[in-house]
Formats: structure tokens, sequence, C-alpha cells
């Protein structure tokens, strides 16, 4: 036996003998019905399982793939997950972990937006929707602060922050071309001025096991991910070819104007500049679905949020939401199919919005894993992420409007939603209690205002 052959049959065992494809499954799916908390959350539960108690992962080769995902638009969660899924098990590992992080969000959240759409009138859902406003409009602020904290470690930064805020909040300026400027400033600025633009630690590190793991740092790679061109090549023209013949057959059915061929176009179009987290998209998906499009309202929007936050899987999945209410409302299959409509119209701005997150990871993944430790491109994410707090800041403003003057600016401000936005905040930043706590308060409260006041 030759020691190319050697070297080869041990790169494939250390990701498929060592760590049963089954037992891979089953993790994959507990963690799509466990994983609350967003990002944050999400990726400790990873670590967790996978770098401490499991020991499939090295913490290292856990952080550099999950650095290689913040630099990625699309939720860093899930992509991480299609990562280590990939680094394992190779494509169709991949594909599973990704797929299996994503499916129960999206069946729970078709539900609980058919519950709302449907009996959304109904006094006991009108109450508990009334409490979660106030919340949502706290739980952005939270996030702006808990982004801001991370992001701004100086003026420079500070000034893109409120840059951005300034472009989309006065200007109008459009997300993706925030997005563009931002990473133009840091690409250049981390040239000229390197200290101003170094990037910090995203999510922190773990003390470091000192049991060996499966994949540890000298493992010699899986043939799969070890870098060619053809590879790259491969992985770009399937992804192309899975969002391509789709829009291609909504086009071809429906025309190009016809509302699934619109949104499959503006979810494509999401995808790519989810930059940031969910937060920092949001105000894009808003000025879409709601502005533009008039798929959903600026008050359904906000229930959406508050509806994604509550149930597992990225954030993102909101998406999810805007499509079943836009589907549902425009009734696309008749007045007699309004749940098929909806269905179909969320599973559809799914799909569109987490192909390209498969196709970054399959591309790029084997080049990562090639030049370990070689990651020079930071400083342009650093300004987006600056730019991101802004951004995220203005969305607050939109939602604290809509939320205190429900019926316009010049009409009375609704004091019970201030109270209750109030109490949200405290939660967060005092008592630093966990969303779906924070959630579940505020909805309690809405429920007991709206029944006796």
């Amino acid at each position: 036996m030759s020691d190319n052959k050697t070297l080869k049959e041990l790169a494939e065992a250390v990701s498929t003998d060592q760590i049963p494809f089954t037992d891979a499954i089953l993790f994959w799916l507990k963690l799509g019905f466990i994983s609350f908390g967003g990002p944050a959350g999400q990726i400790a539960i990873m670590h967790q399982e996978l770098v401490e108690k499991r020991r499939w992962i090295s913490e290292s080769r856990f952080l550099h793939a999950l650095n290689y995902c913040m630099l990625l638009p699309g939720p860093e969660a899930q992509q991480l997950a299609t990562y280590i899924g990939w680094l394992m098990h190779r494509g169709w590992g991949g594909i599973i972990a990704g797929a299996l992080f994503v499916l129960p969000s999206l069946f729970i959240l078709i539900g609980l937006s058919w519950v709302y759409i449907a009996y959304g009138d109904v006094p006991l859902v009108m109450g508990v929707f009334y409490g979660i406003k106030p919340a949502v409009t706290a739980i952005i602020l939270f996030a702006a602060y808990r982004i801001g904290s991370r992001a701004i470690s100086n003026g420079v930064l500070f000034g893109i922050a409120v840059g951005a805020f300034l472009a989309i909040f006065w200007l109008k300026l459009p997300f993706p071309l925030i997005v563009l400027l931002a990473g133009l400033i840091g690409f250049f600025g981390g040239r000229l001025w390197p200290h101003q633009f170094s990037a910090k630690a995203g999510h922190g590190k773990a003390t470091e096991s000192k049991l060996p793991a499966i994949i540890d740092d000298h493992s010699v790679l899986p043939q799969h991910a070890q870098f060619s061109v053809s590879k790259l090549v491969l992985a770009f023209a399937i992804g192309f070819l899975l969002w391509l013949i789709p829009i291609g057959l909504l086009h071809f059915i429906y025309g190009w104007e016809h509302t699934l061929t619109q949104m499959a176009w503006f979810f494509t179009k999401a995808a790519l500049v989810t930059f940031g987290g969910a937060y920092a998209v949001l105000p894009y998906i808003y000025q879409g679905a709601a502005t533009h499009y008039g798929w959903a309202t600026p008050q359904q929007m906000m229930d959406g949020l508050a509806l994604g936050e509550t149930t597992p899987g990225p954030l993102i999945m909101v998406v999810a939401f805007v499509g079943f209410i836009g589907g549902y409302v425009n009734e696309l299959f008749g007045p007699d199919q309004l749940f098929l409509a909806g269905a179909v119209a969320a599973s559809l701005v799914t799909w569109f919005t987490f192909v390209p997150s498969f196709v970054f990871i399959f591309a790029g993944g084997p080049f990562i894993e090639t030049t370990h430790g070689n990651l020079k491109f930071t400083a342009p994410l650093t300004a987006i992420t600056a730019a991101v707090v802004g951004v995220i800041l203005n969305l607050a403003v939109f939602f604290a409007y809509h939320m205190l003057w429900p019926q316009g600016f010049g009409e009375a401000i609704d004091l019970p939603s201030l109270a209750i936005s109030v109490v949200a905040m405290l939660g967060l930043f005092y008592f630093k209690l966990n969303i779906m706590m924070v959630i579940m308060i505020s909805a309690v409260l809405g429920l007991l205002i709206h029944s006796f006041v």
C-alpha cells in the first residue's frame, strides 16, 4: 500500500469511521428543535456539545470555522452547523446539518403564522401580540447595544455607525449600498490605519479541553476538504443551478411580476446582504416587504419578529412568516387555498434565503481548511459590523414609532405600550433575563391590559 493511499484512508477515517453518521444526524435533528437564543445561544450549544462533550472537533478548528462563517452573509450559526457537518461527513453531512437547523423552525412558523393570520382578531391573540410588540422594540435596542459593545472600540468605528444610521434614517439609502460602502471603508481603512480596524473576538473563546478531539489541530485533512479549483467551480455551478431552475420555472409559469417570482428574487438579494446577522438585514426586508411590495404591514412585521424569537432556528426565519402572510393575503391560489398559498410562499422564500449559505460553505470550506490560520479579511467585516449597529438602531426607531403612535405621530402616545417596553428593557438590561422570558412576561402584561383596560 502506498504512502498516499495510506494518508487518504487515514483522512477519510478521521471524519467517517470515528464519528458515526447516524449519531451526527440525531444531533443535528435535536439541535434543530432546541436552538433557541439567537446565534450566540446556538453557537454556544454547538460548542458545548461538539467541542466539550462529544469531542468531535477541536476548539481551534471550531473557532476557525466560526471566524469564516462570520465573514459571510447569512446566518452564521446555521452556516457553522453546515460547515462542521460537511467537514465530518462530506457534502451530505453538510446538507443534513444545515437543513435540520432550519426545517423544524419552518414547520413551526408555518403553523404559527396560520394561527396568527386566521385567528389574529380573537381577543386572546390580540392581547398577547399587544404585549409582544413593545418587547420587540426593547429586544432590538438590546441587540444594538450588545453588538455595539463588541464592535465599536474607537471613534472611527463609532463614526461609521453614526453614518450608517443617518444614511438609512435621513438619506433613505438602501441597506445593500450601506453594506458596500462600509466594506469599502474597512478595506481601505484596514490598510491605512490597521489598528483602527483590528477585529475583536466575536463570540469569545472557551477554555481548551486537554482531551483529544477526533478532528483536532493536527488531523490530516479529509480528501473532500482539500482545495481545488474544480471543486470551487463545481460548488458554484450546482448552487447557481439550484437557484436558476426554480426562479426560471416561476418566471415561465407565472411571469416576472407575480408575487412568488418577486419573492424569490427579493429574498435572493436579501440572502446576499445579511452581513452582521438577522437584525442587520431586517431593515432591508422591511423596506422591501412592507414598504415596496406590501406583503405585510409594519405591525405584522413586528409580530413576525416576535414569533421568530420564540421559535428554534435562525432568527432570519422571520422570512418564512413574511412569505406566509404575503401568500395568504394575496390569495395566490384562490380564496379556497389560503393555507396552501401561505405554506408554498413560506417554503419558497426559505429556499432562496438559504441556498446561498450552503454554496458559500461548500465552495469556500476547502480553501479555508487548506489555509488554516491565514484569514486576513477582518477589516471590512469590522467596518460592516459597526455600520450594522447604526442600521439596527434605525430599526428600533422604526418599531418604536409604530408601537407608541399606532395612529400617527400627531395622535396620543400609547402609554401602556410604553410601560411594557420599559419593563422589557429592564428585564434585558438590568435583570439579564433571556429573550424568551421577556417575551412571555410582555405577552402576559399585554393580555392583562387588553382584557381590563
